[in-house]
């Protein structure tokens, strides 16, 4: 198809790419500013590691529990709407941080964005089932997605920079005013709830969009909580969610105060981490395509976590220990790909927002792991060791998890070769 029949990649590829990019580096933009000395001294938390983990705890609970409930709000009225609600109130929620004068008041803004964020992962999911042929939903997610690691690489080096040249302050106004001026706008004007709905789509980008994607009556009516596969991929989405956050929040901390490096080369090793997960996002996406074989990819992914952690507790290096964290983050950033590409094919277009918010409320245990990895190191006197170790064995219990799933995957893939093959033969009979 020429580029006039593609216009679904600028209405709703475009516009969730950077949904995620902005979204991502104010969710995740606290890891580097809980690094800066004024920051912690005009909330009085200097030193206090289990209030600083907190503030990214309770984020990810109002985050967590009402992604659950905007699934439901936006099958009722939209991804669109739902959308422009939750980015207006981000909008209002960076203007209040950056006049929080108190750790209390602080938190409080960050329990209202993790509200208004917890919009994302739902609204993505159903703007994906409804605006994209089921053949190409890997692509389509990987726009959204790329935007979940190319904003925190970026915001690492950005939010630096604003810090060093005006204040902790001065990122949430910016951010504020960049969600009005980009975000908003790229909303109201290029989206719709329906590609039937657009003025700008031809009907034969639309015929492509229906064609193959619509489901039979019998797979309409299975619900997605009916397939066990679904709730395995929702566990390993817990344990993912544990220890992407886990180390994507503390690794800035670590590198500063554990290995002593200084900010010019943490923020270059934190956005270098980030560029790990789009990296294994990439990858996975295509490996998953090629092999049709998520299930197995993610199997691998989680032990192979888990021995990264493991060299990076062991390893006398500081540089290979940041490394070897940096890459453990990315493979996580691989494992919620591919669980995105599940919530797809396990759900309908009908059901795909709640399909994709009961999955996003995995993401409260990403607040626990910022809570418990800074209990845990007040514990052990700033030692991250233990806490590591606990990341070790979460990582495994998602492998130990996707294992149960490698057999019937295998089963359905050698079953597609079968069909497949069954056409061939029947086309060569019909020449």
């Amino acid at each position: 198809m020429n580029i006039k029949n593609n216009k679904r990649w600028i209405y709703i590829a475009m516009p969730v790419f950077f949904l995620w990019f902005f979204g991502q580096i104010e969710k995740l933009g606290i890891s580097v500013i809980q690094t800066n000395p004024d920051f912690l001294s005009d909330l009085g938390i200097t030193g206090d590691n289990a209030k600083i983990g907190f503030l990214t705890f309770i984020f990810f609970v109002a985050y967590a529990i009402s992604s659950f409930f905007w699934g439901f709000f936006i099958d009722k009225f939209g991804a669109r709407l739902t959308a422009i609600i939750g980015v207006t109130i981000w909008s209002l929620t960076m203007i209040m941080a950056g006049m929080s004068t108190t750790y209390e008041m602080f938190m409080i803004t960050r329990i209202i964005l993790g509200i208004g964020e917890g919009m994302m992962i739902p609204v993505c999911g159903k703007f994906i089932a409804s605006w994209f042929n089921k053949n190409e939903v890997g692509r389509a997610q990987a726009s959204w997605v790329s935007g979940n690691y190319a904003g925190p690489a970026v915001g690492a080096i950005f939010i630096s920079l604003i810090i060093v040249s005006l204040s902790w302050q001065a990122t949430f106004y910016i951010l504020a005013g960049l969600n009005i001026l980009i975000i908003i706008p790229m909303l109201i004007f290029l989206t719709r709830d329906k590609p039937e709905d657009h003025r700008g789509l031809r009907e034969e980008e639309l015929g492509y969009i229906r064609e193959v994607g619509s489901l039979g009556k019998k797979e309409s009516e299975k619900s997605f909580t009916q397939d066990f596969r679904y709730w395995i991929v929702w566990f390993g989405m817990m344990m993912a969610a544990f220890l992407f956050f886990g180390i994507s929040i503390w690794l800035p901390t670590y590198l500063t105060q554990a290995k002593n490096f200084d900010t010019e080369l943490m923020t270059g090793l934190t956005s270098l981490s980030w560029l790990f997960a789009l990296g294994f996002v990439i990858s996975c996406g295509y490996l998953a395509d090629k092999t049709k074989r998520p299930s197995l990819i993610a199997t691998i992914l989680f032990i192979s976590c888990a021995v990264l952690l493991a060299i990076s507790i062991i390893s006398p290096f500081a540089i290979v220990s940041g490394i070897g964290l940096g890459l453990a983050m990315g493979t996580m950033g691989g494992v919620f790909h591919l669980s995105n590409l599940f919530i797809v094919k396990y759900s309908t277009k009908e059901t795909a927002g709640r399909a994709a918010g009961l999955m996003g409320f995995t993401n409260i245990f990403g607040g626990f792991a910022s809570y418990v990895m800074g209990w845990i190191r007040d514990l052990s006197n700033g030692d991250f060791g233990p806490s590591l170790t606990l990341l070790i064995v979460l990582a495994l219990f998602g492998f130990i998890a996707y294992l149960f799933t490698i057999k019937t995957e295998l089963n359905e893939v050698r079953q597609l070769k079968l069909n497949n093959d069954d056409s061939s033969s029947i086309q060569a009979h019909t020449q």
